[in-house]
């Protein structure tokens, strides 16, 4: 049997279908579309191509792009150049992985199943929650869910108070999501690189659904989640707290420090930076919100021969049965990408993911500390994980472009986040050298002075 990649349609092809359809021509099928809204002349693209000739113009383009293979990344902000473990490729390529979307008949879906409660129980570990759902699109529509959650468990609040030290994308999706669900998302100020508590407590009141924290947070900073949550006692607003995963290997997980709901990327597990995504998102709650969680949850039990099986649980969403009490209108997350940061975990180990925070600790703190001693200063004023900012003189992207003429792909330009004039957000991954680190201080040093 011959393949084939691309099935054109042949002039008779076209003629035969417009016939039993009882069309003249082609555009016979759009004479629904106004005339003067219809163009007249062809469009001016570039002749096609063949199948080579189009993989041939696709590299070309491709290797415009400088990739973390080429170049070491001191780029963090909230996507990060961690190494992949191998096997990762070799497990989620297979085609039963690969082509499969939603799990909605157990009887045949038993292994990727146990794989995505694999993951959720790694996920709970991991944030210190009774469970977590099987993916989101992402970690910043986590948030936008975590507040459309808080919202509907919080009676007669039509507030979510969000600290201006979570990413700036998680703000802005978390406002989109409250402009949707007609609720107000208000930001918390900084204190310096931190969540300021005075404003936080000032704001508190008994409209507030949920308070939004990012640990670390966007600088890099550990919040004190603890004083966050002693501040709610008062009142019944739900912590919600994103979380980078790979810190939560070293750091006091959340859901021990008083967190109702831990979101966040999984991407540092298992998944490319791909150019900002697709990644996957996780959601961990507490027992009481079990009910509460939006798209997908996988359960356990056993068969009627006693034999461990696993399927779809909790899971009410618009296109089940029971949409009119779906918790959310959620319907995409990444399994696949899920799958994939579960194998790495798997890969790591439980010994091995702590190393792994271990390591991205000494590298960031050996980059600040070379950085400082080059009298760089450092704006953290709190424990960071493997993130930082540090205060440049100079333009950034002035700064970045002669970081890129020698080798580098430098940091974010976290000025306006910070509210700092040439705030630079920095970070050191377990894949960059003590060299690489070395050569990059002595590079910044002269392009930044």
């Amino acid at each position: 049997m011959v393949h084939f990649r691309y099935l054109p349609n042949t002039d008779k092809d076209r003629e035969e279908m417009l016939d039993v359809i009882g069309a003249k021509d082609i555009m016979d099928l759009y004479r629904d579309v106004p005339e003067e809204v219809q163009r007249k002349e062809p469009m001016n693209l570039p002749k096609p191509l063949s199948e080579y000739e189009l993989l041939k113009e696709a590299n070309r383009l491709a290797s415009k792009n400088t990739t973390s293979n080429q170049v070491p990344f001191f780029l963090g902000a909230g996507v990060y150049d961690h190494h992949v473990p191998t096997v990762v490729k070799h497990v989620i390529m297979r085609q039963e992985f690969l082509t499969a979307y939603v799990p909605y008949q157990p009887e045949v879906s038993q292994g990727e199943l146990q794989a995505l409660f694999e993951w959720q129980t790694m996920v709970a570990e991991l944030t210190g929650m009774d469970l977590a759902n099987s993916g989101l699109y992402d970690g910043y529509t986590a948030i936008g869910e975590a507040n459309n959650l808080a919202i509907g468990q919080v009676r007669k609040s039509d507030k979510v108070l969000i600290s201006k030290a979570v990413n700036p994308q998680g703000i802005q999706t978390a406002k989109t999501y409250g402009f949707g669900k007609n609720y107000d998302v208000e930001e918390v100020e900084l204190n310096g690189d931190i969540t300021d508590l005075d404003d936080l407590k000032a704001k508190l009141d008994k409209n507030v659904a949920a308070v939004v924290v990012q640990y670390p947070n966007f600088f890099g900073s550990v919040e004190d989640l603890k004083a966050i949550k002693e501040l709610l006692e008062d009142y019944k607003t739900l912590l919600v707290v994103s979380s980078n995963p790979l810190a939560l290997a070293k750091l006091e997980a959340p859901g021990h420090l008083g967190a109702d709901i831990v979101v966040g990327n999984i991407q540092p597990f298992g998944i490319p930076m791909q150019l900002g995504g697709p990644h996957s998102g996780y959601f961990a709650v507490t027992k009481k919100l079990m009910r509460k969680v939006p798209s997908r949850l996988v359960g356990e039990s056993v068969d009627e021969e006693g034999k461990r099986g696993f399927s779809m649980a909790l899971s009410t969403r618009e296109q089940h049965i029971r949409r009119e009490k779906a918790t959310s209108n959620y319907s995409s997350n990444q399994a696949l990408f899920a799958l994939a940061s579960a194998v790495a975990l798997a890969a790591y180990g439980k010994q091995g993911v702590q190393e792994l925070a271990q390591r991205n600790i000494n590298n960031g703190h050996y980059l600040a500390k070379q950085l400082q001693d080059k009298g760089f200063e450092l704006l953290n004023s709190r424990p960071f994980f493997n993130e930082f900012t540090i205060k440049l003189d100079k333009d950034v992207e002035e700064v970045n472009k002669a970081l890129y003429d020698k080798g580098y792909v430098g940091g974010y330009d976290a000025s306006d986040a910070l509210e700092q004039e040439g705030a630079y957000l920095l970070v050191a991954t377990e894949k960059r050298t003590k060299e690489e680190i070395d050569d990059f201080v002595q590079a910044l040093a002269e392009v930044a002075k």
